[in-house]
């Protein structure tokens, strides 16, 4: 493999490109080092979790571009893209990904908003009298 595999990945509204490519571990996001563009450590365990498990923390460089959703939204959809383009570098990768639940989409979104409600589920406020 000698250039970058392109893999797309989402989660809630995000929508992230993740290209991966051998290197020595860098990760960019949006042209930001992810220190600079996660400020959680959650999220950066979140995004290199991937990479953890098939003990490629050190050996792959990944960029990746990310729109749309709040931060923990991008960054499973960070997550979700790395392991996607993890197998189709190599797909005996695939029952340790598969096992830990990263080429899942998580299909959980937010409910739309009903007439007559406030929000999808909150009622106006009720008054007796």
């Amino acid at each position: 493999m000698k250039q970058a595999v392109l893999a797309t990945g989402r989660r809630k509204t995000a929508v992230a490109k993740v290209w991966i490519m051998p290197g020595s571990g860098k990760i960019t996001i949006n042209k930001r080092p992810i220190d600079d563009y996660f400020g959680f450590e959650t999220l950066k365990a979140e995004v290199k979790r991937p990479l953890e498990k098939i003990n490629g923390l050190d050996k792959f460089d990944v960029i990746a571009s990310v729109k749309g959703g709040g931060y923990t939204g991008q960054a499973g959809a960070i997550r979700h893209g790395i392991a996607r383009a993890l197998l189709k570098i190599d797909g005996d990768f695939r029952p340790i990904l598969k096992k830990e639940g990263y080429l899942t989409r998580d299909p959980r979104m937010t409910e739309r908003k009903k007439y007559g409600l406030k929000k999808a589920r909150r009622a106006p406020q009720f008054s007796k009298r």
